[in-house]
């Protein structure tokens, strides 16, 4: 019975399915946020919803009948605990002012779609590896922005203190001008003066002391423009794009193993790829070793 449930759970026509009442409990969702199709339809689309979120039960029913006795195995997947997570939530007796954590878990549904996708599974998964490195690099950028942002109140304030008036505005204007959103208007504030450049009147009318600084105003916003955006949030792409091609590497290495579980034979181009990864582990090693060595002579 178990070997027949599985068969049926790993079956294409069972993912596919799965994959359409995702889409299906997603469409529904946003149709919920029109009141012209709520008053004409509602009634339907709660239906429809409360057949959907049955249909999932009965799918992790399956998932876990698959198991026969040990159903626990079924929450060993982090992604089917996550399922789980979310259809248990909205079967919560939710109410009043709690309603909106329902609406939540009803529109998290449509998150599902990730977990019945191998590709963004891959892709999340390659997200998630990265965080330690992003983490690092987080603080670097922090720093930049602490650096610049202090930097930015002592030399604009009297200038400018719309945009530079405090620590917090500082940085609010910071981010602004990491994301290329008008900063060139801040810029020109600074180089030319705010009583002779003032894109925003509230600028001119709070300016205690208004100073032009050309050169200083270019080479303070072109320098962080240079470090926060065109290296420091590339770092952020290198790093996701590295943890991307690991996981991919791993995937592929699952894959080999299962084909050679299932063959008994691995192929030349598995021998080769296995011998490539041993080779690539043992420089990594090589290198650490030699690293270790220098520290200790």
């Amino acid at each position: 019975m178990t070997e027949v449930l599985g068969r049926v759970v790993d079956s294409k026509w069972f993912q596919h399915g799965v994959l359409g009442l995702i889409v299906v409990a997603a469409v529904l969702v946003g149709l919920e946020t029109s009141r012209s199709v709520m008053d004409a339809w509602g009634d339907l689309i709660h239906t429809l919803d409360k057949v959907i979120l049955w249909l999932f039960v009965v799918e992790a029913v399956l998932k876990m009948a698959r198991h026969g006795t040990r159903f626990y195995r079924y929450f060993h997947e982090p992604w089917n605990v996550f399922d789980f997570v979310i259809v248990a939530v909205c079967f919560m007796p939710f109410g009043g002012p709690y309603a909106a954590v329902l609406r939540l878990a009803r529109v998290l549904r449509a998150l599902r779609l990730v977990s019945n996708v191998p590709k963004l599974q891959l892709l999340v998964g390659s997200l998630l590896k990265s965080l330690p490195s992003m983490f690092y690099v987080g603080i670097l950028l922090t720093l930049l922005f602490y650096i610049y942002g202090v930097l930015g109140v002592f030399m604009f304030r009297d200038n400018d203190p719309v945009h530079f008036g405090d620590l917090g505005k500082s940085l609010l204007t910071l981010f602004r001008v990491v994301t290329l959103e008008d900063w060139t208007d801040v810029m020109y504030l600074q180089m030319y003066g705010s009583d002779v450049y003032a894109g925003w009147n509230q600028v001119a009318e709070q300016a205690t002391q208004p100073k032009a600084q050309p050169v200083l105003g270019a080479t303070y916003f072109v320098s962080f423009v240079m470090l926060g955006t065109m290296i420091m949030l590339n770092l952020f792409i290198g790093v996701i794009i590295s943890s991307m091609d690991e996981a991919q590497a791993e995937e592929e290495r699952k894959e080999r193993r299962r084909h050679i579980e299932e063959t008994g034979e691995p192929t030349v181009k598995d021998e080769l790829l296995e011998i490539e990864h041993e080779l690539d582990a043992m420089t990594r090693r090589l290198k650490g070793l030699a690293k270790k060595a220098g520290r200790e002579g």
